[in-house]
């Protein structure tokens, strides 16, 4: 356990004259799990971009050492070749194969020149019981939710002789339950001599199972913590990585709650691709003016299809059911219906759903209400630059100006353009699908105060996490589903992730 798999000194990168990375050193021990961590453009991922052999030799400064080795890697192959995998937080699977074709793609088990599929089938069933998946090794990836499918990388790294394995965000799409699983795996392969390099924002996760932690601000290397001669607090970490204290995790509001503005009445979702499968169940729901409503539940209960199929019909087929705002019914069945009656959706996908990444910030913020920059059906180029102007400044969205393109953004300020672009839709109802996904502790805290901001403006806010630490946070009531239908509800003063869990588990649902 002493000696190093893996060594990097001084290594620096640039882009376009702005420092990526300015001096930062990391060693990794043999089996061991070392987790890495700052906020969002501190510089984790480019730092195993550089390791991966993404950003090859030539277009970085410093040495990379590993297994006693120098190393020159000139590409990703490279690196898999001496058994370094990654797993980006962008998933890189093919939606049309299927998940046995896309584990083995470009390294296909073959007889005299012929796929053998019947093996790779057998080894994909064996791969996907260690991720903790059940499905058959020819469902196609596009019928897989985001989390299934981050199962899928990992499996597919496994099938490769890996020594060191990254993981760059690897629960962002998981719930608790899927998450605890995939760190036992982690503990798993540690107890088989495998490295792993873990970027993970979720500080509880690290405490879990890392044995080192490397802190990362500004692309330089601020400390390295051994968690094996004692235990290292989640405060002492955040401290490292924002340069400051941070004394309380979520704002302090005094809720100001008044009457039902938003009612969900007996609404029913069929599966998309599954019609004769029924993915919600008769749910009703109401949210008061200045209410966080929030809904907990493991991967696989209905929360996204709640939501999309609430904003516009955008997921599901033999939609049923009555939307009320003001007591009065609406038609919420396209995205443009939804939007006129006041209702936005913050997708959990917001690189996929939630933005158009090589636009700019400005061209982003208004895309939702291109009525108000507009006139004759030509866009005001001077009032959509003061709109998006004035919020990057409310925002805090960190930017030279809002002509930069969304896609340079880290994560945190990418998800304060897609707030901006649905707050100018000036909604009276806000759903928030993940709104923290795969953002640091301290971008988090901003879309928090952002969040307790709207419902003190009295808005109607509809929050789904996978983190219940986060829904007992900041909801002021928390409904809690399981398999397309409520099976319990608690108001803030009464809710705790045990009885959370407790009432997913005794539900008995058929």
């Amino acid at each position: 356990m002493a000696d190093s798999i893996l060594e990097m000194r001084g290594i620096k990168k640039s882009f376009h004259g702005v420092k990526a990375l300015s001096d930062v050193n990391l060693t990794v021990r043999t089996g061991e799990i070392h987790a890495i961590v700052g906020e969002n453009g501190a510089g984790k991922s480019t730092l195993m971009k550089v390791l991966s052999g993404v950003y090859p030799h030539g277009e970085f400064e410093g040495d990379i050492q590993f297994q006693g080795e120098a190393c020159r890697f000139r590409g990703i192959a490279d690196s898999e070749k001496k058994g370094i995998i990654i797993i980006h937080q962008e998933l890189a699977l093919v939606p049309l194969l299927s998940i046995a074709e896309n584990i083995f793609l470009g390294n296909e088990p073959a007889r005299y020149g012929v796929i053998d599929w019947t093996l790779a089938h057998v080894k994909t069933q064996a791969l996907l019981k260690k991720v903790g998946l059940q499905e058959s090794p020819s469902t196609l990836i596009t019928n897989l939710g985001v989390g299934k499918q981050q199962l899928i990388e990992i499996a597919k790294a496994l099938s490769k002789e890996v020594k060191l394995l990254i993981l760059d965000e690897p629960t962002a799409s998981l719930n608790e339950t899927d998450s605890d699983a995939l760190l036992e795996l982690l503990l798993e392969l540690k107890a088989q001599g495998i490295a792993c390099i873990l970027i993970s924002h979720k500080l509880n996760e690290i405490s879990k199972v890392a044995d080192s932690i490397t802190v990362l601000r500004d692309g330089a290397t601020v400390a390295t913590l051994d968690c094996r001669v004692g235990k290292i607090s989640e405060d002492t970490v955040i401290r490292h990585m924002v340069g400051r204290e941070m004394a309380d995790r979520y704002p302090k509001r005094t809720p100001a709650i008044g009457d039902t503005v938003f009612e969900v009445k007996n609404w029913q979702v069929q599966h998309d691709v599954h019609p004769e499968r029924q993915v919600i169940k008769g749910i009703d729901l109401h949210i008061r003016r200045g209410e966080i409503l929030g809904i907990a539940g493991l991967m696989g209960a209905g929360r996204t299809e709640l939501a999309m199929s609430i904003f516009g019909k955008t997921y599901g087929k033999g939609i049923r059911g009555e939307v009320r705002l003001h007591g009065k019914t609406v038609d919420t069945s396209t995205v443009q219906k939804a939007i006129d009656c006041g209702i936005a959706y913050v997708t959990e996908d917001r690189k996929g759903y939630g933005l158009v990444l090589e636009e700019t910030i400005a061209w982003n913020t208004t895309l939702a209400n291109l009525n108000a920059v507009s006139s004759n059906n030509v866009i005001d180029e001077g009032r959509e630059f003061k709109v998006a102007e004035d919020y990057r400044r409310k925002l805090n969205i960190r930017s030279p100006d809002v002509f930069a393109r969304t896609v340079n953004l880290s994560g945190g300020n990418q998800q304060k353009v897609v707030l901006s672009k649905w707050l100018f839709s000036n909604p009276e109802v806000l759903i928030l699908d993940e709104p923290t996904r795969g953002i640091d502790v301290g971008a988090k805290y901003e879309i928090y105060t952002i969040i307790a901001q709207l419902a003190a403006e009295g808005k109607c806010v509809l929050m789904i996490s996978s983190e219940m630490p986060e829904l007992l946070g900041m909801c002021d009531r928390i409904c809690v589903l399981n398999e397309g239908t409520f099976v319990a509800e608690f108001t803030a003063a009464e809710a705790t992730q045990e009885k959370i869990m407790r009432s997913i588990v005794t539900s008995g649902v058929n």
